[in-house]
């Protein structure tokens, strides 16, 4: 449900030099009228001086730098910028306030305006490359100076700038979402529900009307025809309703409500449409044709979905990188799978975590030094489990069993150092295996006990992903901002930047 967004009670708000982005005007539509060319009056000695950015140049060096506004182009353009409130960038100045004097730095500004919006729906407004110093999952690629040239020559600009943003449902309900946000910032409550004791279900509270509103505004709370007698009583419905947010932002779906609810309830419009504004662009960074075989993990949810052929096959919890130990944004293949894998320990880990115990400690764990490092042997109690996803990357980024399995029964699970734990991997692994023609081969590597490598006859795509709002066909879910990277994608988006509320990291066993 669309409409489970929660009303604004800490407003951290949304600026840009200045400007509120979220304010119900918009400059491209204002603008419209007033910018009028002069093709005749522009020559190409003045279009060479007056155009700066590469694409720009490359766009009019193939035209022999003639114009190619008119007025019949402009509005067209003017119209689909008008547009750039629904894909959240309606705070971005692609146009300046007021058009030029010049004719041809006028008609260079046209250009620069539709290459620059053109790209952020395309590609998206910055690059996560220059964000993380590692970000290695496929970006969509498009040739934008030829694209602007034909939608220019067939006349049909707004259907090009239309075909560039993601077509996808869940990037449409993040859009709707992000308008239904911006629509109730204005009517949002001054005040945010107080600290305090947990409120437990037949508790008397003063802050239950205010909780009562919250999920009323939001659709976790029918309206109510009569006002209970007590309205300061917690009651079962009121806490059935909190269950459902709770389950919705991977909360400890208990009923019960303590800082986590509060936090989430506390988030209101202005936020949330930063955070819907933030994954809207995180979903322009990403291929629009994906791999049909392929698994995508959303470290962020910490959830696993595995696509056979376009269909959906599986899904399941996984376990990831606690922060400071983050798992990185990577698309990576699988192209092995080991049964009975050694595990052999990062330095890191070694140094900080296991040194300090002493030979004792290994010789419990089944550890043993071999060229000067650490290697935990095969074994039920190896930090991998029984198996293995060997992926192609630098970073030794891998998906693998686990002996901690109480861990994928609890909410919050970013608890490992930065690989991926999956829930039942022996059977994810058999699923893979029998997809791909090879469970014999593996079934036999896993009985023999010892350490072994089965092949994949054909990789199998992983993209590891951090998205903090999503669709799942049937309902939009939002999720802690656990390693704080909605901050960072925020200021290079030029939007506020709040507090940050990383997630605290609860420390974990020394696994990868």
């Amino acid at each position: 449900m669309i409409s489970r967004i929660f009303p604004v009670l800490l407003l951290f708000g949304v600026a840009l030099s200045g400007c509120n982005p979220f304010s119900s005007s918009d400059p491209a539509a204002r603008q419209a009228s007033e910018w009028r060319v002069e093709p005749r009056a522009v020559t190409a000695e003045a279009l060479r001086a007056a155009v700066k950015d590469e694409e720009a140049r490359r766009f009019y060096a193939a035209r022999d730098w003639a114009p190619v506004w008119t007025d019949e182009a402009v509005p067209e353009l003017t119209s689909a910028l008008a547009q750039a409130r629904r894909h959240a960038l309606d705070h971005v100045p692609f146009l300046p306030p007021s058009p030029p004097d010049d004719p041809a730095a006028r008609e260079a500004a046209l250009t620069s305006a539709a290459l620059g919006y053109a790209k952020a729906l395309a590609q998206g407004l910055v690059d996560p490359s220059r964000l993380w110093p590692v970000y290695t999952v496929p970006r969509p690629k498009a040739d934008l100076a030829r694209g602007l040239g034909a939608a220019l020559e067939s006349g049909k600009i707004a259907d090009w700038f239309d075909s560039l943003a993601p077509q996808s449902e869940e990037y449409r309900a993040l859009s709707a979402a992000y308008l239904e946000q911006l629509q109730r910032v204005a009517a949002a409550p001054d005040g945010a529900i107080g600290g305090g004791d947990a409120i437990n279900v037949g508790e008397a509270d003063g802050r239950v009307p205010a909780l009562v509103q919250a999920l009323r505004a939001n659709g976790y709370l029918a309206p109510a025809s009569d006002e209970q007698r007590d309205p300061e009583r917690y009651t079962r419905p009121i806490a059935e309703g909190v269950t459902r947010l709770q389950a919705d932002y991977g909360i400890k779906a208990d009923g019960v409500v303590g800082p986590d609810t509060l936090e989430v309830l506390n988030t209101g419009p202005a936020e949330r449409a930063r955070q819907l504004a933030v994954n809207l662009e995180r979903r322009r960074w990403l291929d629009r044709n994906p791999p049909a075989t392929r698994i995508d993990v959303n470290t962020a949810a910490t959830i696993l979905d595995y696509w056979r052929d376009g269909s959906h096959r599986d899904r399941r919890r996984v376990v990831v990188g606690q922060p400071d130990w983050e798992t990185p944004e990577l698309g990576s293949p699988i192209f092995q799978l080991v049964a009975n894998p050694s595990w052999t320990v990062p330095s890191s880990i070694e140094e900080e975590e296991i040194a300090p115990k002493g030979a004792a400690y290994l010789a419990r764990n089944n550890m043993v030094r071999r060229n000067g490092r650490v290697v935990q042997q095969p074994g039920p109690d190896n930090a991998l489990g029984q198996v293995k996803f060997d992926m192609k990357n630098d970073q030794a980024i891998y998906l693998h069993d686990t002996p901690a399995k109480a861990l994928f029964a609890e909410n919050e699970r970013h608890r490992s150092h930065g690989c991926v734990r999956v829930e039942d991997a022996l059977g994810f692994a058999r699923l893979l295996a029998g997809d791909d023609g090879i469970l014999p081969e593996f079934q036999k590597a896993l009985a023999g006990g010892k350490e072994s490598f089965v092949a994949m006859n054909k990789q199998v795509p992983v993209r590891l992903l951090y998205h903090t709002a999503f669709f799942d066909g049937g309902a939009l879910h939002f999720r802690t901002d656990a390693y704080g990277w909605d901050d960072m994608v925020a200021g290079a988006l030029s939007l506020k930047q709040r507090t940050s509320r990383k997630l605290k990291s609860r420390g974990g066993d020394i696994g990868p």
